[in-house]
């Protein structure tokens, strides 16, 4: 290959993989909608740059098999019909022999063979409209002629060739630690600054004298000096971390979405049915660690899909939908990573678990009826353990979640598993994202200090006793005309007993996923930029705790894991929903309040309302309250979804003008979709 051409090849492997992406989750959307829209668009599209630009670079081979894949879709275009699973099937499978044959060339090994890809497009190819045909026949038909509708790929910026550089990843780590050393002398230079205020505040306590007055002027020029230094080495820090995050993260989307293809592929060799649901894939991550995660997310959703989700058959005899809900939703808190993968299967069977155990002998008979739930679901993750007595393709072979756990372990994270029998599992994980610093607001609880992310802190005030509320069990605050519950952090993490603020205490007021909570703590010490560590290992469980920081002199300083605090279920069940009502169909918008659910339905029409009665500010009955009384939205079907099965919340829900009434527990099982269908219906036949 030409010198030149051959510096291009390895930008083009990085853009054919970003078409490569693009074009598989199309052709997985078009499988279930008409082969008509912007849909389709981008799939002829993208295969006619990867076409055009293959044979730029002189790769015939690969532009001549991209044209077949062209050749196989473009007579669809315009059907009200899906495209077949087939066809879909073997632009998928050329689609992969592709890329393997472009990387093997920029690698200079063995090529793969494309004849297979070749003949698995000849098999599904439609026939061509007569049109159509006529004009390919004609010999002065041009190759480029068949996708001229859409423009040719952009041409390579040559400024954007010339300014670019490679960066080991060692040269990245490098300057990340320099960065943390920057940032330990921007936090000396503050507390410098604070001690030479407090020499200040004694000099003044002697009084203005001829003797002190020359010391003090230095001291205050030097206060001066020190803040304006301070100031310019956070801008430095700050900047520097976001160009070397800018540098070293991706979107944790570039590894969930090629899971929606695993999903299909898998449920097309089970025989099941399943939709990936995510929330939170525009988290950016360190390239390091997406990397890690990738192998442990593709072990959870092919156990998800394979263990955990029942036949179609068996999910509508059990009152579920035929198809399976699988959610992904990934969370950061300051410098640590939450990622949750559930699904709403039949969940953990103890009993397998137990036999299973027995017959790899993993527990000893005695032992194995004195473990809890908690600590059989556990044994999922042991080296060897599986439910299966025979190995397939898919499981059985005793290698698994193992793998999760040891590669979570060498990230410093841990993974736990959540199960309800017949309602499905979920898999926490929780690692440090290990890049750059997190503000953290410093308190103090008796001897102790402590450190909240101040991603999760609203406000801060004094407590006033006119603005208390308290009763027998619970202290509440009125701030803002909202009563909020009001803890004391001391006793909060078993510092000491529940006390309830004196007059002028300080009170945090603390938000996240959508609820409030009031802390009140003895001193606010300020806030600081510092980098959060993970625990040790032996005590990395406990609940309350994100990880650890140190202070300038090297004051070590726990951090609190905000929804420890401020407990809250509803992003997940609002994935879980959404997804269950997407399968049978549905365009679903969500609102994390009350207030935002009004907003939306000033400016959009809905078929029905799923609301939660347990929110904040505005609970769900309120918010039916309010639904009905507005001209414009007195007819639409509103459910209510409730943790509770209570004839009172029934009744009241009722009264006020909803339609019908879920458990969280119904929801789960798989009773959503259809009482949904069940008020729409209602409401149209009262109409």
């Amino acid at each position: 290959m030409d010198p030149l051409l051959e510096q291009l090849l390895a930008g083009f492997v990085d853009e054919a993989q970003e078409i490569y992406d693009r074009l598989t989750r199309s052709l997985m959307e078009l499988e279930k909608s008409p082969a008509q829209g912007p849909g389709f668009d981008d799939l002829a599209r993208g295969l006619h740059t990867l076409k055009g630009s293959s044979a730029t670079l002189g790769l015939e081979e690969l532009a001549d098999l991209a044209h077949r894949m062209e050749d196989v879709v473009l007579p669809l275009r315009g059907s009200a019909q899906p495209l077949p699973g087939p066809l879909v099937d073997a632009i998928l499978k050329s689609l992969d022999c592709w890329m393997a044959r472009l990387r093997a060339t920029a690698a200079k090994a063995d090529l793969p063979d494309l004849a297979p890809s070749y003949a698995l497009l000849a098999a599904v190819k439609p026939a061509a409209p007569a049109k159509a045909a006529a004009k390919t026949a004609e010999p002065s038909a041009k190759p480029a002629e068949v996708a001229a509708d859409f423009p040719a790929a952009p041409a390579a910026n040559d400024d954007t060739q010339a300014d670019s550089w490679r960066v080991s990843t060692r040269q990245v780590i490098a300057l990340l630690h320099e960065v943390e050393r920057l940032r330990e002398v921007r936090l000396r230079l503050d507390e410098r600054r604070r001690e030479l205020e407090k020499a200040v505040v004694q000099l003044d306590r002697l009084g203005i004298q001829a003797e002190t007055a020359e010391a003090r002027a230095v001291l205050l020029g030097v206060r001066r000096s020190l803040v304006g230094d301070g100031e310019e080495a956070a801008d430095i820090v700050a900047s520097m971390e976001d160009g070397l995050k800018a540098i070293s993260t991706m979107p944790v989307r570039t590894v969930i979405d090629p899971l929606r293809r695993a999903v299909r592929d898998l449920c097309k060799a089970t025989g099941k049915q399943a939709k990936l649901a995510v929330v939170g894939a525009e988290v950016s991550l360190d390239r390091r660690v997406l990397e890690q995660l990738r192998g442990p997310l593709v072990h959870l959703v092919r156990n998800a899909v394979d263990h955990g989700l029942e036949m179609p058959d068996v999910r509508e005899a059990r009152g579920k939908h035929r198809e399976g809900a699988l959610t992904i939703r990934i969370e950061q808190q300051g410098n640590m990573l939450f990622i949750e993968v559930g699904d709403d299967g039949a969940g953990l069977d103890l009993e397998q678990i137990r036999e299973a155990a027995l017959r790899r002998a993993l527990v000893a008979p005695e032992d194995l009826g004195n473990l809890s739930t908690q600590q059989l679901h556990q044994l999922v993750f042991r080296p060897g353990f599986s439910t299966r007595t025979e190995a397939t393709e898919y499981s059985g072979r005793g290698v698994g979640l193992d793998v999760v756990r040891n590669q979570i372990q060498a990230l410093q994270g841990h993974v736990e598993v959540q199960s309800v029998a017949g309602q499905g599992a979920r898999f926490v994980l929780t690692l440090p994202a290990d890049l750059g610093s997190s503000p953290v607001l410093v308190v103090r609880c008796g001897e102790h200090q402590l450190g909240i992310p101040m991603a999760a802190v609203e406000s801060s005030r004094a407590a006033r006793n006119g603005d208390l509320r308290v009763g027998r069990s619970r202290v509440q605050l009125d701030h803002r005309e909202q009563l909020i519950p009001l803890q004391d952090l001391g006793a909060l993490v078993g510092l000491r007993q529940p006390e309830v603020p004196a007059d002028g205490q300080p009170l945090l007021i603390l938000q996240s996923q959508g609820r409030r909570l009031a802390l009140s703590v003895d001193e606010v010490l300020g806030d600081r930029e510092l980098v959060i560590r993970p625990l040790p290992v032996e005590v990395r469980d406990l609940a309350a705790w994100q990880g650890a920081a140190t202070l300038a002199r090297g004051e070590l300083v726990l951090i609190l894991r905000p929804d420890f605090l401020v407990v809250d279920d509803s992003l997940t069940a609002r994935a879980l929903h959404r997804t269950a009502l997407e399968t049978g169909g549905y365009l679903v918008h969500t609102a994390s309040n009350g207030r935002q659910a009004l907003e939306q339905l000033r400016h959009s029409a809905y078929d029905v309302m799923v609301c939660d009665i347990g929110m904040d500010e505005m609970d769900g009955y309120e918010l039916t309250a309010a639904v009905r009384q507005r001209a414009e939205t007195d007819s639409m079907p509103i459910l209510l979804v409730s943790a509770r099965d209570s004839d009172n919340d029934r009744q009241r829900g009722t009264a006020v003008g909803a339609d019908g009434f879920l458990t969280k527990k119904d929801c789960v099982s798989g009773r959503l979709l259809s009482e949904v269908s069940a008020v729409i219906a209602r409401r149209k036949g009262a109409a």
